[in-house]
């Protein structure tokens, strides 16, 4: 297949670069040194409009298919990649949830908010002993029925837009099967409002790269909400995330793509500035044939990324091609920052430097949402292998 976009993509493409050339590319780096999240750029993105593109407008929404979005994410990353993961995870992990399956009363109390960015909203899934094997989480809630509350003690661990001045809420998923129960564990999905008493956050991490997201541990410890904050069905929390984890597996493809496309452009403006021996780099094979395998990586990345992305938003099944997208353009990503980094030279290992900060960020996109191993693992058994 090829990759097409409307002309109306076309356009909101141009409106989204512009946005980051101008209001974002001039701080990243600012922002990525002294560890600050930007909440008055995060604003400004939801005054774009970025925050509720895939929602419909009776929520504040733009109408927009899951593609548009993917847009996005792809032109934040190719300056940024801190804001394009907050766009990411404030739609796909902090909306969307509650979109997909809240009820009416849930969507028309926090979707109006999330989609205008001016709040953002958390996705409590990994926990301290529960990462890839996100069903063994040890979250606890149960329900007090004299009280009408649900009571949650447990931990969560790397929690992204969980901490911010304007996050409004964090949907955990807690077991609330009787301990001891025999049989798999009974994992529902709850909303808990920030600020709610026994719901700590705790301070940010020192991390490798995404400094400017804000990404938190959380704690519960006998936190009480109302039981109509339970989303969606009792029992149903941990089959709902992994369905949320597909349409975040493309959004990180999207992501990826930006990340290559930035090596690119980075890459062949400096090989034909930067000069050795008395010419350009870009004349020597060892730079050019550097850059031609990041052209190949951006353009395979693009069609894998966006084919799922046509996939879902035809309503079709995209399980398997969200892995092949999230695993080959988030590995891809990692070696393209790599080349470019080498191709800069020693300005690629000084932190000024764009490429040194996508090549900081992007390992990460291995890790998040889905390792590289559990993509292996859900296409292996998409061809029917027995792999456990």
């Amino acid at each position: 297949m090829s990759v097409e976009f409307t002309p109306e993509q076309e356009v909101f493409r141009r409106v989204v670069r512009e946005f980051a050339e101008q209001e974002i590319r001039p701080h990243a780096e600012a922002w990525d040194r002294d560890h600050s999240f930007p909440v008055d750029t995060v604003r400004a993105m939801g005054d774009l409009g970025l925050f509720g593109l895939p929602f419909p407008s009776e929520y504040g929404g733009g109408d927009a298919d899951f593609t548009t979005l993917c847009i996005a994410i792809e032109e934040l990353a190719r300056v940024d990649q801190s804001m394009s993961i907050t766009v990411e995870a404030g739609v796909g992990l902090g909306a969307n949830p509650i979109y997909q399956f809240g009820t009416e009363a849930q969507r028309a109390r926090w979707l109006p908010d999330l989609c205008a960015g001016r709040a953002l909203g958390g996705f409590g899934l990994t926990e301290p002993e529960a990462g890839s094997d996100a069903g063994g989480t040890r979250t606890r809630a149960v329900l007090d029925e004299a009280a009408g509350e649900w009571v949650i003690n447990g931990e969560k661990a790397f929690i992204t837009n969980s901490g911010t001045d304007i996050t409004s809420i964090v949907t955990v998923t807690a077991r609330t099967d009787a301990p001891g129960s025999a049989g798999p564990p009974e994992i529902s999905a709850i909303v808990v409002p920030a600020g709610t008493p026994g719901f700590v956050v705790a301070p940010p991490y020192r991390k490798m790269g995404w400094h400017a997201s804000d990404t938190h541990g959380l704690s519960f410890s006998d936190c009480r909400v109302p039981a109509d904050h339970l989303l969606g069905e009792r029992g149903r929390g941990f089959a709902q995330f992994l369905s949320i984890l597909d349409d975040g597996r493309v959004a990180i493809a999207a992501l990826a793509v930006g990340v290559i496309q930035c090596c690119l452009d980075e890459s062949v403006a400096y090989a034909q500035n930067r000069n050795a021996f008395g010419k350009a780099i870009g004349s020597y094979q060892a730079v050019a044939f550097k850059c031609a395998d990041l052209a190949v990586m951006a353009q395979t990345a693009r069609l894998l990324t966006y084919h799922a992305a046509a996939l879902k938003d035809a309503g079709r099944p995209f399980k398997s091609e969200a892995a092949m997208a999230k695993l080959y353009a988030t590995e891809a990503a990692v070696t393209a920052t790599r080349e470019a980094t080498q191709i800069f030279g020693g300005y690629g290992f000084i932190d000024e430097t764009l490429v040194a900060r996508q090549y900081r960020d992007s390992k990460i996109l291995e890790i998040g949402e889905g390792t590289s191993e559990v993509q292996r693992l859900v296409i292996s058994r998409a061809l029917g292998l027995p792999v456990s």
